[in-house]
């Protein structure tokens, strides 16, 4: 197809404005095809910050893109303004550590994962799978950043970091191997549903709650960094009578370079943007992270009656 001006400016400035772009079907957390999840999840797996473009949603750009690098399929990666390739190029640079390397992130440890378990339940129900895809074939297991596992059965690969449990064959991409130390796969048919689920000991834990009386006494004990996420407008009309952070600014960078050791707990008005955001600084590997039940409206009922409700 024939490339318009407008349409080659829209896609220049894009890749101008942002290092690492991905053309895909859908979105990084909802894609809509299997090639633009794995390479979402490949990003994803690396830790990458990169710009999405969902070209289900911009024909013009779904169709201008092929023609910008001549390239007929979607997904697309662009770094440094330079076609990568499709998913299954990513996979393969991912795989070989070139991704990484072209993306300027410290070598990968290759190492297999170490005691890697796979219950016969689930190997049973892998070896089905493996046989019923024919000769040549092996399990593949991607664990993102968010410790979110995804199980393909790919071709086996003889250069593939890679373990056996019960007889069955599973590779890894590099930049999961250290998520999967010490996980068991499990074949599950109960109340949780029927599938392959993964213990993960490395997964960060679950956002608690956090009564507001106990959340005050560890502030004021120096234990606990306690963030606001209300805007500054309702801030304006009831604060907790503490130290706390908010995600103003440059606020939320801040917060996010702190060890991951550090204890967090959120606040808004009742507890819902609370615990949005606590999700996310949980996915980020804060290893103790609190949401405060009820918000600054609890806290006035039970720690401050000082606090103006609203």
């Amino acid at each position: 197809m024939t490339l318009s001006p407008a349409v080659r400016t829209r896609i220049e400035s894009l890749l101008q404005d942002n290092r690492v772009v991905l053309f895909m079907k859908g979105q990084p957390s909802m894609p809509q095809c299997g090639f633009s999840a794995k390479a979402a999840g490949i990003l994803g797996g690396l830790g990458v910050e990169y710009a999405h473009v969902n070209v289900l949603a911009d024909p013009e750009i779904r169709e201008g893109i092929k023609a910008y690098g001549n390239w007929p399929t979607i997904p697309q990666l662009y770094i440094d303004g330079e076609l990568v390739g499709g998913s299954d190029i990513i996979e393969e640079m991912a795989e070989s550590g070139e991704l990484g390397t072209v993306l300027g992130l410290p070598p990968v440890d290759r190492t297999p994962p170490s005691g890697v378990t796979v219950t016969p339940a689930a190997a049973k129900m892998l070896r089905e799978a493996l046989d019923g895809a024919g000769t040549g074939n092996a399990l593949s297991l991607a664990i993102d950043g968010r410790f979110q596992p995804r199980f393909q059965i790919v071709r086996a690969s003889d250069d593939a970091i890679a373990v056996e449990s019960e007889g069955v064959r599973i590779q890894f991409d590099a930049a999961s191997t250290r998520r999967a130390d010490g996980i068991t796969i499990d074949w599950v048919d109960d109340v949780r549903g029927k599938g392959l689920i993964v213990d993960n000991p490395n997964a960060p834990k679950p956002v608690l709650p956090l009564v507001p009386a106990e959340a005050d006494a560890r502030v004021r004990s120096g234990r606990l960094t306690l963030v606001d996420v209300r805007p500054r407008d309702e801030r304006a009309l009831a604060s907790v009578g503490v130290p706390f952070e908010t995600l103003d600014g440059d606020g939320r960078a801040r917060l996010e370079a702190l060890p991951k050791d550090t204890a967090l707990a959120f606040l808004c008005h009742s507890g819902g943007r609370s615990q949005q955001a606590a999700e996310h600084f949980r996915a980020l590997g804060f290893a103790e992270v609190y949401n405060v039940e009820g918000g600054i409206d609890a806290w006035a009922e039970t720690v401050d009656a000082s606090v103006p409700r609203y």
